[in-house]
């Protein structure tokens, strides 16, 4: 599954990629930059009264940005944003019901013995089941065994359950840190333009100042958008460890009253 979205986000970048080229393209011809250059004042794609399309409005902030950073920036967020959807599908397929799994065990092991249990648990595929199994496989050892082995494997499946939020979080600092620095390297063209034009004009100072700090508004924005995700990844992971904790519990005393019997 994991291959599968980021084969979507390669394929979403190269959307952007050559949507970034025909932006570029369009800038760099004459008629364009026109257009642009008359546009950047009124078009606002914040103003619901605005007759300029939002996608239209987006692309010209865009190229006003600067392709270099801004680009960067949606590849933060298409891949940032990817890694979130796959993780927030994978623990909807291992969230489950864990009382159910266990009633099944309960029984499965009162009727064929711990092999039978076993055989329940390799047919489902949650963290739970992996859980019971590994702890079941030590149940002729006595109880003290499955408890360590429940603990070890518990440990295991809640560091799978995490797996890729390192990335997630790596695109939230970055995605902000982009913008700054596209922030300082517009400022510094602006000083540029003014040392240029031997005037500090606010025409001059204004303009570079504003395309200076788009990218930082666009940086903070993909950042927000991966917080929310990640802080809902965060938790659902919390939601099924709880689970685990308890069912493995539960597991244990299973076998204890399973041994008492048995005896």
């Amino acid at each position: 599954m994991k291959k599968f979205f980021m084969i979507l986000a390669a394929m979403a970048v190269m959307v952007i990629s050559a949507n970034i080229a025909s932006a570029q393209d369009e800038q760099t011809a004459p008629a364009a930059t026109e257009q642009v250059s008359a546009s950047s004042s009124e078009v606002n794609p914040f103003d619901a009264k605005s007759e300029v399309p939002l996608h239209q409005a987006l692309k010209t902030k865009f190229i006003e940005g600067g392709a270099g950073f801004m680009s960067l920036i949606i590849i933060c967020l298409i891949i940032g944003l990817a890694l979130a959807i796959e993780r927030i599908l994978s623990l909807s397929f291992a969230k489950t019901n864990y009382k159910k799994l266990l009633a099944k065990v309960e029984d499965a092991l009162k009727e064929g013995g711990v092999e039978k249990a076993i055989e329940v648990c390799n047919n489902s595929k949650s963290p739970v089941a992996t859980i019971f199994a590994r702890g079941l496989a030590e149940a002729d050892k006595g109880t003290e065994f499955v408890e360590r082995a429940v603990v070890n494997q518990g440990g295991i499946e809640e560091s799978g359950l995490a797996s890729g939020l390192s990335w997630i979080s790596l695109f939230i600092a970055i995605a902000p840190s982009l913008g700054f620095l596209g922030t300082v390297i517009g400022m510094i063209q602006a000083f540029d333009a003014i040392q240029a034009a031997g005037d500090i004009s606010p025409n001059v100072v204004a303009g570079g100042m504003k395309v200076a700090l788009i990218t930082t508004v666009a940086g903070l924005i993909v950042a927000m958008i991966l917080q929310v995700f990640y802080n809902y990844i965060l938790a659902k992971i919390d939601n099924i460890t709880v689970d685990m904790e308890e069912a493995s519990r539960d597991l244990v005393d299973m076998v204890y009253d399973y041994e008492k019997k048995n005896k």
